[in-house]
């Protein structure tokens, strides 16, 4: 095992898909020579050629209509949209186009394309760069949204979203990319698209989240087992599909919910979560289903970001509401 933060990880699956795949191609703004904003895709040009990992203009849609022409040519194309806030320019692209290509074309044509792009706040980034605009492709069928929250899933989902023959959009939260270490395999792995982990096992209450509210999460878990309230944190890893198998098998053993976002609370997917656990699991509650997000405004500048993000204050709180009702 090495230790690797979670760009370490990123640029490691990469380098082992470009390798093992011909067709396999990365490309997006100023990804080839610089190796991206965050170097993500350093040393990647050098390795393999300015043909495999290369530099586009500064257009997202244009991207991303490369990336469905190559797709049906046969390529497996990784595009990179250089900060999430930017995918208004190429909804099209990727709802309008990549989501419903199997299914316009009769099954006869797939677009194997692994979108990936950082977001998320606490890093004080202007405007339009830290959005959690999730939800936005979470509601159109036909495309997988996946956000890893650790090194390990990091690498091991987005070698999955690469092999996968439909699209995803793989989304990374930059306040997580150079954190903290953790162990990851050397060699190739993979996890499963769709597929929840369980981060810490508990029996009083179920925290439902994703991304960088995974370790609000376990930290809110870590002050509270001081006053023996055990939690139990999954962790979507995948936000669609949902894996509501794992949520119900949870929501049965302590029959309390709180479902944790950074987006706002009209956004992302926690009222979706909210409703099918409702849905499937009423007689299992003993509280409502709360929801921890930030507020219904749009994403504040730097200067107030840190007021306006949830963290595990406001998850402690939540708890011991759906505790004590």
């Amino acid at each position: 095992m090495a230790q690797m933060t979670m760009i370490q990880a990123i640029t490691d699956a990469l380098r082992i898909e470009l390798k093992n795949d011909e067709n396999v191609l990365v490309f997006g703004e100023d990804v080839g020579k610089n190796g991206g904003v965050f170097r993500a895709t350093e040393g990647l040009q050098d390795e393999f050629g300015e043909k495999r990992v290369f530099d586009t203009p500064l257009a997202e849609s244009a991207i991303n209509g490369l990336a469905i022409g190559l797709a049906l040519e046969g390529f497996r194309p990784v595009p990179e949209i250089q900060f999430f806030g930017f995918v208004y320019e190429t909804m099209d692209a990727i709802n309008g186009q990549m989501a419903r290509m199997r299914y316009r074309s009769g099954n006869t044509e797939s677009a194997p394309i692994t979108i990936r792009s950082p977001f998320g706040g606490g890093v004080n980034t202007p405007e339009l760069h830290a959005d959690s605009l999730e939800g936005l492709i979470a509601q159109q069928p036909g495309v997988k949204v996946v956000i890893p929250s650790t090194p390990y899933d990091a690498k091991g989902l987005l070698l999955a979203s690469i092999r996968d023959n439909d699209p995803v959009v793989f989304l990374e939260h930059m306040k997580l990319y150079r954190s903290f270490r953790g162990e990851v395999p050397e060699e190739e792995y993979t996890i499963e698209l769709g597929k929840a982990d369980v981060k810490r096992e508990g029996k009083d209450v179920t925290i439902v989240t994703y991304g960088a509210m995974v370790h609000s999460a376990l930290k809110a878990a870590e002050q509270l087992e001081k006053e023996n309230i055990d939690l139990e944190v999954i962790d979507l890893r995948t936000v669609s599909p949902i894996d509501y198998e794992t949520i119900i098998e949870s929501v049965q053993k302590t029959n309390r919910v709180v479902v944790v976002q950074e987006a706002q609370r009209q956004a992302g997917i926690a009222a979706n979560v909210a409703a099918e656990i409702q849905e499937r699991a009423i007689l299992h509650l003993e509280a409502p289903v709360i929801r921890v997000t930030a507020p219904d405004t749009v994403y504040p500048f730097s200067e107030a970001e840190k007021a306006w993000l949830p963290n595990d204050k406001d998850i402690i709180e939540k708890v011991k509401y759906v505790l004590n009702f």
